[in-house]
């Protein structure tokens, strides 16, 4: 297990309490939130049922309210924190944004795009690439989805 900088946890527990709220609107409980300059500038929750859109997982969403906060859609400075390892389509995402960090909890084995399911974060293909650290409170990550779909049985 790597030693997370207090800083990095408590990041970590503020995405776990977004995901907990997707959670409570029936949504599959991802939480996400971006952090520029040691400040928390978006939040994010997976929002597909609730919009109606394939798209609105939480990284997508905090990095859009993200966006708007700074008035631009580079966010170069920036590093999100995502309580489950991003998707091919939340990982572009990033890439386009030009994120500088990303900090993940639990590892998706089915789907996740960070090294689990396939690895977009090193493609020859992208004119980006990031500093990635995944596994940061993973198993409390874990528990909250977990709880969600033994609930839903």
């Amino acid at each position: 297990m790597a030693a997370w900088s207090d800083a990095d946890l408590g990041y970590m527990r503020a995405a776990i309490g977004e995901a907990r709220v997707a959670a409570q609107a029936g949504e599959v409980p991802v939480g996400a939130v971006v952090v520029v300059d040691g400040e928390i500038i978006a939040r994010g929750v997976n929002r597909t049922i609730s919009d109606i859109d394939p798209s609105a997982h939480a990284e997508i969403v905090a990095l859009r309210a993200a966006a708007q906060e700074l008035g631009d859609y580079r966010l170069t400075t920036a590093t999100v924190y995502v309580t489950l390892e991003p998707c091919a389509m939340c990982m572009g995402a990033m890439v386009q944004a030009r994120v500088q960090r990303l900090v993940f909890g639990a590892y998706d084995p089915k789907a996740g795009a960070a090294g689990s399911a396939i690895d977009l974060s090193d493609s020859a293909s992208f004119n980006h690439r990031f500093e990635i650290n995944g596994g940061v409170l993973a198993e409390d990550c874990g528990k909250v989805l977990k709880t969600f779909f033994e609930n839903r049985r």
